[in-house]
Parts: structure tokens; sequence; C-alpha cells
């Protein structure tokens, strides 16, 4: 679905940032139990190419289609967090998904994505959820990665220039559950694999 493309990631955005940043941890880590309930599962989702790059000039440093279908039936009944860059990069609302976009401009406005100003708060205004994905850009990956259980990556078999990176992390900390190699089809620019971990 081209409305879901983003400016890295299955949706991400400018923005990169270091993933061992210091941030508050606003919910239970890697949906550890509390009294009552699980809290949410924290998922990360993103296309990612070999050399870590996601995002060029405010859009995808790539084109593929098979992507942003694997994107839309991921997050479809989700609530969605991304950045405002990411936001606007996709120029749109996404049908059926629950949209938050983190963004420190207090004026800030746009139809059908509700806005909060920082993950935190975006992540508290959904912690009623089974699941919620992040969609990027790179500073909002970086900070959600520590409290992440799952990444849904596209591992897309390129290494062009880039303004926005994936967060480096410990893969040691993770364990690869699934892995689909993808059948390129003619609106795909490169060869890929879809990869899911789940933290250890």
């Amino acid at each position: 679905m081209a409305g879901d493309q983003g400016a890295g990631g299955g949706v991400s955005g400018p923005g990169g940032a270091r993933a061992d940043a210091p941030h508050p941890n606003p919910l239970p880590v890697n949906g550890e139990r509390g009294p009552h309930a699980a809290a949410p599962i924290i998922s990360l989702i993103a296309a990612v190419a070999r050399n870590g790059a996601i995002g060029a000039r405010g859009g995808l440093p790539w084109r593929l289609s098979s992507d942003l279908k694997r994107f839309k039936a991921l997050t479809m009944g989700k609530p969605l967090v991304m950045g405002r860059k990411t936001y606007e990069s996709v120029g749109r609302p996404l049908p059926g998904r629950r949209v938050i976009v983190v963004t420190g401009d207090s004026a800030w406005i746009r139809p059908g994505a509700e806005v909060v100003h920082s993950l935190h708060a975006a992540l508290q205004r959904v912690a009623d959820a089974p699941e919620i994905i992040i969609g990027g850009g790179g500073e909002i990956y970086a900070q959600a990665l520590p409290l992440a259980s799952r990444l849904y990556l596209t591992e897309v078999d390129l290494a062009p220039e880039a303004d926005v990176r994936f967060p480096v992390f410990d893969r040691s900390e993770w364990r690869e559950v699934r892995r689909e190699l993808g059948v390129r089809g003619p609106k795909d620019e490169a060869d890929f694999a879809f990869v899911d971990y789940q933290r250890r």
C-alpha cells in the first residue's frame, strides 16, 4: 500500500539517535505482568538495509511494494506510534490504525492523528492495547528499542546512502524466530527477507 510508505522502515522517518540514550521507562518492559494484567507488547517495525539505512532525504531509499503490504498487515487494527517527520512523509492518515504522533511542536495538528509530546505519553495513551507498534523514525526507534520485545524487520539487500539509520542493537539479546525469503515482485527494487526477532 503506497500510502503506508515513510522515511525508513515500514513507516520510519528522519531523525537518527543512539539506542542507549537515557529515557524514562514508561511501561513494564517486554510484556512483564503486573498484579492485574499483562503490559502491552512493544514491537518495532522497519525495513533496514545491510548498512542500517532506513531513510534518505525524507523518504525511503528504495521502493519495496512487498514490504508496504507486510507493514499494512502487521499494523492493521493496532496502535501505531511514530514521529512527526515520519507522519509527514506518509502524507495522510492510515485507515484501520490508531496513529499516535510524537512531536515537540505544541501547535502541530493533523486530521486522523493523535498528538503527544513524548514517547512516554504515547505509550501511556494506548497502554491497554495488547501490542503497540513503533513505526519510526530513527529517534523514536532508539527510545523504544530498550522497551521492545519484538522486532519485525524487512532486511533489504542494499547498502544505500542514507541520513537515517536503524539503531544498532545487541543481537545476542534477540532470538530470530522467523525468516521468510521475499519473492521479488515487479514493484520491488531489491531482494529482501522478512525476519522476526523476539527478545531473549
